[in-house]
């Protein structure tokens, strides 16, 4: 009997979770090491899969497949691709440096609550709902069964709005939390809705293994490229928008994305980052998975849309960035251009653009963690998110300085981070599909200098600012934060200098994708011929 990997991979940070509840209040510190434990296991096991993993093998590889609701025709199916694997080793990568970083806003979160209670359980919920998120993270990187993959992608919203409305900051957080929950409940009801139809669809046809319907991925990817099912109808776009919906509100895409600058700002640091580098990118990881091959028609239809909606987003997240003066702000609305290049290279529907915005994912991941979480011990330092509260910070604090300088120059992807090669394969993959998309998309590489240079120049740069409160002091990284960043630091390095490895994982998964919905990559513009006659 073969072991059940990737059942083991979510449920060990699940069980986790449940451990952590179990150890006694006053053992704060005690639980914040099980949980640091248990996050480097997942990590462990994720490389595992990644070294046992082979890129020109099956396609879903680990496969675990058994009978869930045989009445709905519904499984526990389970398997990786190498889009998948990527962002599992991001996840599995992330949370032990989440966990580190967020050492010490699980001890001040769990003295909010004045009646004394939730002042000793606090540290242990915080780290609970941790564990908790990345379990549904994971499971929702590996679900082959659409209906499983929906209760995830529902279910992980619920440890994400404790984390925001009660362990977040400021007098918002609230808000900012419902804000959250119902922006993302409102495109999962959408999105349950499609799912049904999309069933209902699976039984008329005759798909499934009595005929009677079915929610397995392959399957019905299989009677979609058959013709089994034809996706070129009206019903078919409805339910691949219904789809698209929930996935663009994840994503963000705009005009979706109000949401996320508010829980950015209200949130910790490190849950800022489990929301923007981990939670968010299931959204543009299922419009490859799920939109492409259950909608292939319908996906090329509404192709030039939803890059128009990209490339709005790529333009208005850059100049909104600018305007900022809350820091946490400006670093979220970055992402909102980001994931903006992410859908345009998912909906070119190029190789170049699929890999690169695959790639993309796993890059902005590192780089926004690392500006964030680098910030975030900036705003610990002074107590203040306002740009104009700090100045001269590379004075007194050289390396904090410089390595949110080399956090910042990744998030504008200078050549030799890692989202340069990202960034540079979306947009020639665009290009050659839609030219004009991509020549606009452009004008964020300048919009990107501008903000994260005078950012850094208003901080970091002029003559030192002295703190409103006496109290607070500019010092420079410590140990914890330094092991924090320095892994963030080598690794945008590292992909940055040699990304063929993940390009590797990746470029099969792409192929596989792109010839499930049926296109051809676009013909040059100049012919082979007239080049000869030159």
């Amino acid at each position: 009997m073969s072991i059940p990997w990737l059942t083991i991979l979510w449920v060990a940070p699940a069980v986790g979770a449940a451990l952590v509840l179990a150890i006694p209040a006053h053992r704060a510190t005690a639980a914040r090491w099980f949980a640091l434990v248990v996050s480097v296991a997942v990590l462990v096991l994720s490389i595992g899969l990644a070294a046992g993993f082979d890129p020109g093998g099956e396609r879903y590889q680990f496969v675990e497949d058994v009978s869930w609701i045989p009445a709905l025709g519904t499984r526990y199916a389970l398997g990786l691709d190498g889009i998948g694997l990527v962002l599992v080793l991001l996840t599995a990568a992330l949370l032990p440096l989440l966990l580190v970083a967020g050492w010490r806003d699980a001890e001040s979160a769990g003295s909010l609550d004045n009646s004394g209670g939730r002042a000793q359980k606090g540290p242990h919920i915080y780290l609970a709902l941790f564990l908790a998120t990345e379990a549904m993270v994971l499971m929702s990187f590996v679900a082959l069964d659409v209906l499983l993959f929906y209760i995830f992608f529902e279910a992980m919203l619920i440890p994400m709005y404790f984390l925001i409305g009660g362990f977040g900051t400021g007098p918002n957080r609230s808000a900012a939390a419902v804000k959250f929950l119902l922006y993302n409940l409102f495109g999962g009801l959408l999105l349950l809705a499609a799912v049904i139809g999309l069933y209902v669809v699976t039984a008329q046809d005759g798909v499934g293994p009595d005929g009677g319907g079915t929610f397995a991925l392959p399957d019905i990817a299989a009677a979609v490229a058959s013709g089994q099912i034809d996706d070129s109808t009206g019903l078919a776009k409805l339910l691949f928008l219904g789809f698209l919906f929930a996935f663009a509100v994840k994503a963000p895409l705009w005009p979706l994305h109000s949401w996320l600058p508010d829980a950015a700002v209200a949130a910790t640091p490190a849950s800022a980052v489990l929301m923007m580098a981990v939670i968010d990118k299931v959204g543009t990881f299922a419009m490859l998975r799920f939109c492409m091959q259950l909608f292939p028609d319908a996906s090329q239809y509404f192709a030039p849309f939803v890059c128009a909606l990209a490339v709005v987003s790529i333009v208005y997240g850059a100049v909104l960035a600018i305007g900022q003066t809350d820091v946490m702000r400006l670093i979220a609305y970055t992402s909102i251009s980001h994931f903006g290049f992410i859908i345009l290279g998912i909906f070119a529907m190029t190789d170049q653009g699929q890999t690169g915005s695959t790639l993309y994912m796993v890059n902005h991941g590192i780089s926004t963690a690392a500006l964030f979480l680098i910030a975030g011990f900036l705003v610990s330092r002074r107590g203040s998110t306002l740009i104009a509260d700090y100045g001269g910070v590379q004075k007194v604090a050289p390396v904090l300085a410089g390595t949110f300088l080399v956090a910042g120059l990744a998030t504008l992807s200078l050549p030799g981070l890692a989202p340069f090669i990202s960034e540079f394969l979306v947009l020639i993959g665009t290009f050659s599909r839609y030219p004009v998309a991509a020549v606009i998309a452009c004008s964020a590489l300048v919009l990107s200098a501008i903000y994260i240079l005078w950012t850094y120049q208003r901080m970091m740069g002029g003559p030192t600012k002295p703190a409103r409160d006496r109290s607070s002091s500019m010092r420079d990284l410590a140990g914890r934060e330094l092991v924090v960043v320095a892994p963030l630091l080598a690794l945008l390095i590292a992909l940055g200098v040699y990304p063929k490895p993940m390009i590797d994982l990746i470029d099969p998964a792409v192929q596989a994708t792109l010839t499930t919905v049926g296109v051809e990559a676009p013909e040059p513009a100049v012919a082979e011929s007239d080049l000869e006659g030159n």
